[in-house]
């Protein structure tokens, strides 16, 4: 018996020096709401995604405060002043990511965008240089991307006005611009393997921020015995994985070092200069993941935001009428379009940051992990800290914003009808981190909406009268799978 109590008396001395040692953390970071609070506002909200839940505990708490994520502590970045004091002004102090036990697994810290330290900056700074060495912002990745909008436009055609689901052709039309650009070719769209790596990705997508994701975030030692809910997800990730080392081999046995024509090239022949190099991260691992992270960023951020730009010109008919006329006035019905002739349709540009603003397609900024302490507006962020930027406080700001809960092209308009690039346009991050295809986003966005938008008026199938708009939430906040349909403006369509 006595064994029993002295066991008893352990565990609750264990219990209580945690308890204590909880209580001293606390102390450390910013304060936050208690988890009492975020649970009855999760109920509150019917267990839906409410964009408003971290602007509301701002308005509460600050700023800059801390959610409790079991033991591990979260601090939320809300507002301009405190995103940019942290990522800008300390942008080196918070250009490391978190690597939290489920991303530690699948992608080994390897790559670009979760690995860190000198192999992120190397692999870094070689992907987006070679990115502008295959023509990222020149005419040669332009001519691919407008004969992919070609390709769409004539997908788009031949449902001949009848009700289509855009979610595939969308999907596939992207991942062809990247696919050219990494492996050299395109592929079919009734290509098995392509059908494989797109339910892949769709699986993999899904899977992160769901609840088992969650769970395995939280509770990786118990994980680790119950594999089922994850399973799926990691075999996805072998998949593409496998299919990064197939074409690499192959790219090994028909080399091209002297004229490198696609990113795996360059890559190999980056591998061969610094094989004697001791310092050099170059190597297959990288290069496989790097691969993925190209995919993965790549195709889902711009397919997603182009699915929410066509929805948005089938709800506002008026806008799509002006964009319309734009493109036609500059342009008439014949005259190719590139990149460059943005200047020439300031309104058609506004619509698309408008649409990328009011449909954010993230549910926050990517997270960071603090290097030292350092103090951001009178706060003590303590060195360690996983750090999340809140960026819908700053696209959803009423003090930033002149209608920020509508979808209004203006707000990148001047008082002459010229494009405005605002700062407060935070969706592709801020700092040491932001997103390295930036340019090319914008770029295939510009190219694939102008070439919709001169082919096609988009309505809604004949008797329906509404769609939904709440998004399905995962790696990025898709829309609700819809059907449009896509009436020729001009008879050659």
């Amino acid at each position: 018996m006595w064994i029993w109590a002295i066991l008893v008396a352990v565990l609750v001395c264990l219990l209580i020096l945690h308890f204590l040692k909880l209580l001293q953390a606390y102390k450390k970071y910013p304060p936050g709401p208690s988890r009492l609070e975020i649970v009855l506002r999760i109920v509150r909200s019917g267990f839906r995604f409410d964009p408003d839940l971290l602007a509301e505990l701002a308005k509460k708490h600050g700023n800059i405060y801390t959610i409790w994520k079991g033991p591990q502590p979260l601090v939320v970045l809300s507002g301009l002043q405190a995103i940019k004091e942290a990522l800008v002004k300390h942008s080196e102090n918070f250009s490391q990511r978190p690597v939290t036990p489920f991303f530690n697994v699948a992608a080994k810290e390897k790559g670009i965008v979760l690995s860190n330290g000198h192999t992120w900056k190397q692999q870094r700074k070689f992907g987006v240089a070679t990115m502008r060495k295959l023509g990222m912002e020149k005419k040669s990745v332009q001519s691919q991307i407008q004969e992919e909008a070609r390709h769409l436009v004539e997908t788009f055609a031949s449902a001949k006005g009848q009700p289509l689901d855009p979610l595939f052709p969308i999907t596939y039309s992207i991942s062809s611009v990247i696919s050219v650009l990494v492996f050299g070719h395109r592929f079919s769209a009734e290509d098995e393997e392509f059908i494989k790596l797109a339910k892949t990705f769709a699986h993999g997508v899904r899977f992160v921020g769901s609840f088992f994701h969650l769970l395995y975030e939280m509770f990786p030692w118990l994980m680790k015995h119950i594999t089922w809910p994850y399973k799926k997800a990691f075999a996805s990730v072998d998949v593409v994985l496998s299919h990064a080392r197939k074409e690499t081999e192959e790219h090994r046995a028909h080399p091209a070092l002297q004229e490198p024509r696609d990113f795996i090239d360059y890559y190999l022949l980056q591998m061969e200069k610094s094989k004697n190099d001791p310092t050099s991260t170059y190597d297959d691992g990288n290069l496989f993941q790097c691969i993925s992270d190209f995919f993965t960023a790549g195709t889902e951020t711009t397919a997603t935001a182009l699915q929410w730009l066509v929805l948005l010109m089938v709800i506002h008919q008026d806008i799509q009428e002006k964009v319309q006329k734009e493109i036609e006035e500059a342009f008439g019905s014949s005259q190719s379009i590139g990149y460059e002739d943005r200047k020439e349709l300031p309104y058609t540009f506004a619509v698309i940051h408008e649409g990328m603003r009011f449909k954010c397609f993230v549910l926050a900024g990517n997270p960071r992990q603090c290097g030292e302490d350092v103090n951001i507006l009178g706060s003590l962020i303590p060195k360690g800290s996983i750090v999340v930027p809140d960026i819908h406080s700053v696209l959803y700001d009423p003090k930033l914003w002149e209608t920020p809960r509508k979808f209004n092209p203006n707000h990148f308009l001047d008082k002459d009808g010229k494009f405005v690039d605002r700062e407060e346009f935070l969706l592709f991050g801020a700092g040491a981190r932001v997103c390295p295809g930036k340019v090319m986003a914008k770029i295939e966005l510009f190219l694939f909406f102008t070439s919709l938008l001169r082919a096609f008026t988009f309505k809604l199938p004949e008797g329906v009268k509404e769609v939904n708009t709440e998004p399905v939430l995962g790696l990025t906040m898709v829309p609700q799978h819809y059907k449009l349909c896509a009436v020729p403006r001009y008879s050659e369509s």
